[in-house]
């Protein structure tokens, strides 16, 4: 676990900490917050809700993993409210999950990357047409039903890191 913790680091984020795969527990509430749509993506992307499946294949998937990592990036805001800040820490999120997912592949080519917020690998989902990368593409811990801040709390990771901080979550199971 060491040598994925200090890879992590390396493609850039924050934070990594073990990650016990039993704390996957999908709540629907969390599914019923991806149907209200807020974000124009649920039942229009291939790694979104309903596409990515049902809660109950959703746990399937994740019940056959016996490792997993927490990733986080922390990233600091001018002001409280910071658009811009929040837009930065998500992209370098994104980006050190990216990173992260083609270096575990190597080892564990069926590793299951959730990261926050959606897939972001096109910047348009081919949906309804197949998925330009279906090996690469990745769901979010939302649209399998994980409530983040509970599966940090289960793994004893921090979630809030403070005033003028926004911090983006990401786990791996291999």
């Amino acid at each position: 676990m060491e040598k994925w913790i200090e890879i992590a680091k390396e493609c850039g984020f924050t934070e990594a900490a073990p990650m016990d795969p039993s704390t996957c527990k999908p709540m629907q509430m969390v599914r019923d917050a991806c149907a209200a749509d807020k974000c124009h993506a649920y039942g229009h992307n291939w790694t979104c809700p309903p596409e990515c499946g049902t809660l109950e294949e959703c746990t399937e998937r994740m019940q056959k993993y016996q490792n997993g990592i927490l990733l986080q990036t922390v990233g600091q805001l001018r002001r409280d409210i910071d658009t811009k800040g929040y837009v930065l820490t998500e992209q370098q999120h994104t980006e050190a999950l990216h990173k992260f997912a083609e270096e575990i592949r190597k080892e564990y080519p069926d590793a299951l990357c959730l990261g926050a917020g959606g897939c972001r690998i096109c910047k348009t989902c081919a949906y309804p047409d197949p998925c330009r990368f279906p090996g690469k593409a990745c769901s979010s811990m939302e649209a399998y039903g994980l409530f983040v801040t509970q599966v940090c709390r289960d793994n004893d990771m921090k979630y809030y890191y403070g005033p003028r901080t926004i911090a983006y979550t990401a786990c791996v199971l291999f």
